[in-house]
């Protein structure tokens, strides 16, 4: 890599880099910016390795930079993504800064293909920042989902539930600031206490507050985490995080952004039975739910799938 300063050589974006690696000039140009999300959250891409050349090479094992024409390259990777090939796609990889709640991250880390790194409430005092739900998002719980929601709160009952949240966030991070013994500017609370550990004092702060990580996946496992947490059916408070890595994946790679979205974000996948009910139906034949023993909640994906219901 080369690269040439400018006369002001503390003004980072004056750097005027040259490389032989692949870049994505749509990328480079948010490269390091932090995208809001939720209250305090955000989301920035740190690094990347790859472009949507290198899944082409990948493909055809070679080390040119695949055809000339763009349809080509494109053609290649969606067929590669309609038939799950997905080794050349695991070629490309991204490194996120990702700052979110708790009880995200907790849900987050269930995508175990990837490397992360978190901040260490052992060695340092967590901010005094928890996230609240906005009042277009206080609703109860879903009576057919048992991971879902329903309905919106109303009136003094969504009222009560925010003060609720808003009051057990602030009392638990009192206890820890006297737990420890210090305020979170640094300030000793009592000189002549000791304070307790900091990663015994964590214990007491609730899921509602802020952590960050570092995230590093391949494009493969961001695709699959995509597919799922930018879903409709996905927890709000982690789909707007895919939805901004999703805007980003359409800045770095365009054309397996395509195939993602064609095959997989609004492609569908059907059952063998699921399968003969349409082909029945396409022959005019009358098919139910109990005819072909399928469950009530199987059939009715069936007819969502078809946009029957």
């Amino acid at each position: 890599m080369v690269f040439n300063y400018s006369s002001n050589e503390n003004d980072q974006d004056s750097i005027q880099w040259k490389t032989k690696r692949a870049t994505s000039p749509e990328l480079e140009a948010v490269l390091g910016k932090a995208f809001p999300v939720l209250d305090h959250g955000f989301v920035r891409v740190v690094d990347y390795m790859g472009d949507d050349a290198a899944v082409v090479q990948a493909a055809r094992v070679s080390y040119g930079k695949g055809t000339k024409k763009k349809s080509a390259d494109q053609g290649l990777i969606n067929y590669l993504m309609r038939h799950r090939h997905t080794t050349p796609f695991e070629m490309c990889e991204i490194k996120f800064h990702v700052k979110l709640p708790i009880f995200v991250a907790r849900q987050w880390i269930r995508h175990r293909t990837a490397s992360v790194n978190e901040y260490s409430a052992r060695y340092s005092i967590l901010d005094r920042e928890f996230y609240t739900p906005t009042e277009d998002n206080l609703a109860a719980q879903s009576t057919i989902n048992k991971q879902g929601r329903e309905e919106l709160l109303q009136g003094a009952e969504a009222e009560r539930a925010l003060y609720l949240l808003k009051r057990d966030a602030e009392q638990s991070y009192q206890t820890y600031e006297e737990l420890l013994n210090c305020r979170e500017d640094g300030e000793i609370i009592n000189e002549n206490n000791k304070g307790l550990a900091r990663e015994l004092a964590r214990m007491n702060l609730n899921l509602s507050y802020y952590t960050q990580w570092y995230w590093k996946t391949n494009l493969h496992n961001l695709m699959h985490f995509l597919s799922l947490r930018a879903d409709s059916h996905a927890q709000y408070e982690i789909r707007v995080y895919a939805d901004v890595m999703v805007d980003i994946l359409k800045k770095w790679m365009p054309l397996s952004y395509e195939a993602f979205v064609e095959h997989r974000m609004n492609g569908g996948y059907f059952s063998a039975t699921a399968l003969r009910v349409i082909q029945k139906m396409l022959k005019g034949e009358e098919v139910d739910a109990i005819s072909m023993g399928l469950s009530a909640r199987e059939w009715q994906e069936v007819q969502s799938k078809l946009g029957l219901s």
